[in-house]
């Protein structure tokens, strides 16, 4: 665009020209700035220091300073998708992604026996250190994604790989939140579970063979 192309203006008929050089002059400022506003409005591009403020915008409720970076980003994304969705297994399962973990949501009707009418199942699964404070986050996001009349059994275990020691044991009772459980010297592999409610233990010692 030449300097002589005429620019949209929103001077009036009656501008001075003092007016009217500073717009043509600001005009020309502005073209040499590339517009961030695309890239600020994406969780997965936008700087590190603007995503508590774009998650707010977003409605987002449950927020950790602490949390990673990916975390933050994967809350802002999921944010808008959980509350269109609120009340419903993929709200729930959002709720649970944000917060990097790996749901299995399963409805009343899913279970065996069937639970109690309007209920769900939650477990997710984890390859990072679980604690109490995540556990608490969990329930707080879950509790914003289901409906007024829904209840919930949440339970939350380690996906484990590699070797862990144990004998033989058998765990039963009831179980409410579920953590995270090591065990050295067992072969595994899939989701292990140590529960955090009621439960008994019964254990048979295994030798190595030869001993």
């Amino acid at each position: 665009m030449s300097d002589d192309t005429p620019r949209p203006s929103l001077l009036p008929a009656n501008s001075s020209p003092l007016e009217r050089a500073l717009d043509l002059g600001f005009a020309r400022l502005l073209e040499r700035i590339d517009p961030s506003f695309p890239e600020l409005m994406n969780p997965a591009k936008t700087p590190l220091a603007f995503l508590p403020y774009l998650g707010a915008d977003r409605g987002v409720s449950e927020w950790s300073t602490e949390a990673t970076e990916a975390e933050k980003r994967l809350t802002v994304e999921l944010a808008w998708p959980t509350a269109r969705q609120a009340g419903t297994r993929k709200a729930l399962e959002n709720a649970a992604k944000g917060l990097q973990l790996m749901p299995e949501v399963r409805a009343w009707y899913e279970q065996t026996p069937p639970g109690p009418r309007y209920s769900f199942s939650v477990r997710a699964f984890t390859e990072q250190p679980y604690s109490e404070e995540i556990d608490a986050r969990l329930d707080r996001r879950l509790a914003d994604a289901k409906s007024e009349r829904d209840t919930l059994k949440v339970s939350v275990g380690l996906s484990a790989f590699g070797s862990h020691v144990i004998g033989a044991a058998t765990v039963c009772g009831e179980l409410t939140t579920v953590y995270p459980i090591v065990i050295e010297g067992l072969e595994a592999s899939g989701q292990a579970f140590m529960a955090a409610g009621l439960y008994t233990v019964e254990t048979s010692t295994i030798y190595p063979q030869g001993s």
